[in-house]
């Protein structure tokens, strides 16, 4: 299972580090991502990382998020800053163990944690 820590309520300008601790995988879950729902909108990729380390963001939180992991672990991180009130919404970890990836779309992922709130106000 994926389990995501770290949200919270902050002021816009601030920031936050998102956790997603993987656990119960007896392999390597090569790619990992980040995405977010906002209230009444769909779920939106927001940055991914492969095992080698290649990054993707999307456009809009380019420069302000960074994405990381820890491979022997299986988590990934992703600090958030200067934070905007458009990034509300819950995040979500996800993680697929190989094969086709595609980054930034749901599609990608086979595996999905249950979210964390993010509130910027």
């Amino acid at each position: 299972q994926l389990v995501e820590s770290g949200g919270g309520s902050v002021q816009a300008g601030g920031s936050l580090r998102l956790s997603c601790v993987a656990s119960g995988y007896q392999y390597t879950l090569i790619f990992m991502g980040w995405f977010r729902q906002a209230p009444g909108k769909g779920r939106e990729g927001v940055a991914a990382i492969s095992g080698t380390g290649t990054k993707q963001y999307s456009e809009s939180v380019q420069g302000r998020f960074t994405i990381s992991r820890d491979m022997d672990k299986n988590n990934v991180y992703l600090q958030m800053n200067d934070l905007k009130p458009e990034d509300t919404g819950v995040y979500y970890c996800a993680a697929l163990e190989g094969g086709a990836w595609i980054p930034l779309e749901e599609d990608g992922y086979r595996y999905w944690g249950q979210g964390t709130q993010v509130t910027v106000s």
